[in-house]
């Protein structure tokens, strides 16, 4: 991804991660801790880091609380997006959207077919924007999330990469 940088100042971001579980405990948080690392080693800064029960209203309660907070830029949520018994991550995030980027989904299903082929079927992985600040909803697995990270979320999230990334456009998602 070398040739997609220009000479330019780094934005750091202001992240906070969210774990869906039922039955994961800190210690047990592999996929939000890989987010939270992968974050701060590109520089960002995680301002907030929850675990939350597959619960439609518990979810929509802590990222309603991260949206309406401009210290907020992104939201990177992990599990909850399958199709099987409590997952429910689209269900409850999906109405807090003002726009959804619909190529997200798309592109991490396409990436992710590379890896583990028809299964990405599963994935109801999606992104949108709320308030001015971006929201991320990957699967539960750590390997997704590194792929997920890796290949769209930290070129997208450097206001480095060209010919354009989301991170340019949080100072003006911001003035509104």
């Amino acid at each position: 991804m070398g040739g997609h940088f220009v000479e330019q100042d780094f934005l750091p971001l202001k992240i906070a991660v969210l774990t869906v579980s039922d039955s994961r405990s800190e210690d047990q948080d592999t996929s939000g801790k890989l987010l939270k690392e992968q974050a701060e080693a590109a520089g960002h800064t995680v301002v907030a880091k929850e675990i939350v029960p597959d619960d439609i209203y518990r979810l929509r309660a802590v990222v309603s609380r991260w949206i309406a907070d401009p210290e907020v830029n992104v939201v990177l949520s992990t599990g909850g997006t399958g199709v099987t018994g409590r997952d429910s991550t689209p269900e409850a995030l999906h109405p807090l959207l003002d726009k959804e980027i619909e190529g997200f989904g798309e592109l991490f299903r396409q990436i992710s077919f590379q890896e583990i082929g028809a299964s990405t079927l599963q994935s109801r992985a999606f992104a949108g924007l709320a308030n001015g600040t971006f929201l991320f909803c990957l699967p539960g697995s750590t390997g997704a999330c590194r792929t997920a990270w890796d290949q769209i979320l930290l070129p997208q999230l450097d206001i480095r990469t060209r010919p354009c990334n989301f991170a340019q456009l949080i100072p003006r998602l911001r003035e509104h």
